[in-house]
C-alpha cells in the first residue's frame, strides 16, 4: 500500500484528497497545512508527499532535502508531487526548484493525480501534458534569486532599511535591486513589480 502525506493549507480541500487517495487504495499517514521542517519531516513514514505547490517554502534548498530515506523514490527517499496551477509559471518553478518529481495541474480530472500517485511510488517521474506550456514559461523568469528575495520582502511590507538588514546589503544595493527588478518585468512601481511577480506565482 502507497502511504501518502497530504500538504494543502485550505483545510477542506486537503480533506478532499484525503477522500480521494483513500478511495483509491491509498494509506494517507499525515495531513499538513504547510511543508513539514525539523522532527516533522524526519519521523514521517511517507513514500509520496501531495503537496500544493503554494505551500512550499521559497528557499534555496529544496524542500526535498530534508525528507527521510525511507520512501519509495530514488534510493528509498520520499517522494514529492507538486499540484500546481497551469496558468502561474513562477509556482510550477518553485515546485521544480524544491525537488518536486511529479506535477499534477489542479485543473487535471482526479484520474490523473492517482495515476500520477502510483508513477512516483514506483520510481518513476511524471509531468501533467497539460503543463508544457507553464515550463516554458517558467524559464522565462527574468529574476535573479537576489533580487526574488528582495522583492519578496517587499511584497510583505518591509520597507527598504529593513530588507537591507535582513539580507545584510547596503540600502542603496537594495535600491538597485529594486530598480533592476522594475525595469526587468516592465513595471511602473515598486506596487506594480510586486503585483506582476505575485500574479505570476514568483513570489
Amino acid at each position: 500500500m502507497i502511504r501518502v502525506t497530504v500538504v494543502y493549507e485550505a483545510q477542506l480541500l486537503r480533506t478532499a484528497l484525503e477522500e480521494l487517495l483513500r478511495s483509491s487504495g491509498m494509506h494517507v499517514v499525515s495531513s499538513l497545512p504547510r511543508w513539514p521542517h525539523g522532527p516533522a519531516a524526519e519521523r514521517s513514514e511517507t513514500d509520496v508527499y501531495v503537496a500544493d505547490a503554494e505551500c512550499l517554502p521559497p528557499s534555496l534548498v529544496p524542500a526535498t532535502a530534508c525528507l527521510p530515506s525511507s520512501g519509495a523514490g530514488a534510493a528509498g527517499r520520499s517522494v514529492l508531487l507538486a499540484l500546481v496551477p497551469g496558468q502561474r509559471p513562477g509556482v510550477l518553478r518553485r515546485a521544480h526548484a524544491a525537488g518536486a518529481a511529479g506535477f499534477v495541474d489542479k485543473d487535471s480530472p482526479k484520474c490523473r493525480l492517482v495515476e500520477a500517485v502510483h508513477r512516483l511510488a514506483r520510481g518513476e517521474r511524471f509531468i501533467d501534458d497539460t503543463l508544457a506550456l507553464g515550463f516554458l514559461q517558467a524559464t522565462e523568469m527574468p529574476l535573479t534569486r537576489r533580487e526574488l528575495s528582495v522583492l519578496s520582502l517587499a511584497a510583505n511590507g518591509a520597507p527598504i532599511s529593513e530588507i537591507a538588514a535582513t539580507l545584510f546589503l547596503s540600502k542603496g544595493t537594495v535600491r538597485n535591486y529594486m530598480a533592476s527588478v522594475i525595469r526587468k518585468v516592465g513595471a511602473r512601481n515598486r506596487v506594480d513589480a510586486i503585483r506582476i511577480a505575485q500574479g505570476a506565482g514568483w513570489t
